[in-house]
């Protein structure tokens, strides 16, 4: 069935208009004043309502297998989730053992994510490296459509990626056209901060901030930098916390290098106080990498929105229960990773930033979707409302209110870090792939609904980089040599 979406305000990351939006077979068919409706059309009236882009989440972990536990959101929950935010699209991640075949874990991420409700997309992380592994990331670009590529600069005796294997993964990105992003907290100092905390007898949630202080992602922050600049490499750091990243991410920019930031919707709006409530589930459930950060980070933070140095906004979703979390009673740095957020993300920077005069509207869609699908070159497929783009479109409601609490989520977990936060501006309708998915507080897709993502190489930003490397190709001197 077709959709007519009628009498609604329009609003791209450039402008803001008044239109109706025909959806033909999946796609955006006409845009602007529609009086001859085809047959079989749906009709939604949008009277007095946002019209937008969908979401993209470029930074999701549905089911993924982490620290001897599988994270409680599969991507059939996942998803769902994320369409009751108004997310159409996320980007996931796949994590190969160390001397995993890359190929291989991908088939097995493509086999779990063919539940998936809305679209999907995949990072594909960087654990080990030999020849096969930069053989499997040009397959993965020409044949799988995989433009990005994950290092984890934490998780020693893990996934750990050591400067070797950036340097070699970075320059391997380069010449294929893909992205290298980065985890940037400095393992080594990580772990010996884990061992110290534990001699001394802190094992509660509370040693989890002071093993990972801001410091740790300053200085990973500015050596995965530092590496990039070096090989004429673009990069993407995810989850930016700390005031620290951000000056790292602005001073490269400043100097004209190629660097995009994301950052959370939790990091944000919470603070590291959670790790000293005197609840051990309590302060538990919030254990993720980068941890909390104090105040003054936030305000970092929103500062790089406003600015443009930090052009993403992710959630990290990865979820654990209180049971798996309990894993790590006696010991943090057991204690599972994560935390959830895919379905509050767009709503808490739609009421913490446009409510709160941070953000315009229009900034609002550029940095939780538009943004996202130019630099993982999705755009204008997604991120766009405009004739020939995916019909991936929420239905925005500025004057209906919603209060977050772990009874009313579509999350499987046990938990809301945002819980009690009553918000102002939520998604009325989330249309995917040219079909309602929600509406009303209603989920309307089914598991497989959603479509694997393919994405090419050479984004635009890849131009600009491509010339510089040109222009500052090394020559070597002419010398007459006397005989």
């Amino acid at each position: 069935m077709n959709l007519l979406i009628k009498g609604g305000n329009i609003v791209t990351h450039e402008q803001t208009y008044s239109a109706d939006i025909l959806c033909v077979e999946g796609k955006i068919s006409q845009i602007g004043h529609i009086i001859d409706i085809p047959e079989n059309t749906q009709i939604i009236d949008a009277s007095g309502k946002l019209v937008m882009p969908g979401g993209i989440d470029p930074h999701t972990h549905m089911q993924l297998p982490f620290m001897g536990t599988v994270a409680s959101d599969d991507f059939a929950s996942g998803t769902a989730a994320a369409l009751a935010g108004g997310t159409t699209t996320i980007i996931d991640f796949v994590i190969p053992s160390p001397k995993q075949s890359l190929i291989e874990a991908f088939h097995q991420w493509q086999d779990w994510a063919s539940l998936s409700q809305c679209n999907y997309s995949f990072h594909v992380a960087i654990t080990w490296w030999d020849e096969s592994v930069k053989d499997e990331m040009k397959t993965l670009v020409s044949d799988y459509g995989v433009n990005s590529f994950k290092h984890f600069m934490a998780y020693k005796n893990a996934i750990m990626a050591t400067d070797d294997i950036l340097v070699s993964s970075f320059s391997t990105c380069l010449e294929l056209g893909a992205i290298p992003t980065v985890h940037a907290e400095n393992g080594e100092l990580v772990y010996h901060l884990q061992q110290q905390l534990l001699a001394k007898g802190i094992t509660g949630p509370e040693a989890h901030p002071l093993s990972r202080p801001p410091s740790v992602e300053g200085e990973a922050a500015n050596r995965a930098i530092n590496i990039a600049g070096t090989l004429g490499a673009p990069i993407y750091l995810v989850h930016v916390s700390t005031e620290e990243a951000v000056d790292a991410i602005k001073y490269a920019k400043n100097n004209g290098q190629i660097v995009f930031g994301e950052c959370l919707a939790g990091h944000l709006v919470i603070d590291d106080s959670v790790y000293k409530n005197s609840d051990w589930n309590y302060s538990a459930a919030h254990v993720m990498s980068p941890p909390f950060r104090p105040k003054n980070h936030q305000d970092a933070l929103w500062k790089g929105l406003q600015s443009g140095t930090i052009q993403t906004t992710a959630t990290d979703h990865c979820a654990f229960c209180a049971s798996q979390k309990a894993m790590g009673k006696d010991n943090f740095t057991m204690i599972p990773n994560g935390t959830a957020g895919v379905e509050e993300r767009m709503m808490v920077l739609w009421d913490k930033g446009v409510n709160q005069g941070k953000l315009t509207p229009n900034e609002f869609v550029a940095v939780t979707s538009t943004n996202t699908a130019k630099i993982f070159n999705l755009y204008p497929r997604k991120g766009a409302i405009a004739v020939g783009s995916d019909a991936d479109i929420v239905i925005w409601d500025t004057k209906q209110d919603k209060t977050f609490t772990v009874n009313d989520q579509m999350s499987k977990i046990d938990f809301n870090i945002f819980e009690g936060m009553r918000v102002q501006g939520k998604p009325i309708t989330t249309i995917c792939n040219g079909k309602i998915a929600w509406d009303k507080g209603e989920l309307k897709s089914a598991p497989g609904d959603g479509q694997y993502v393919v994405r090419p190489p050479y984004a635009n930003f890849y131009q600009s980089q491509l010339k510089r490397n040109e222009r500052n190709r090394p020559e070597a001197v002419s010398r007459k040599v006397d005989s």
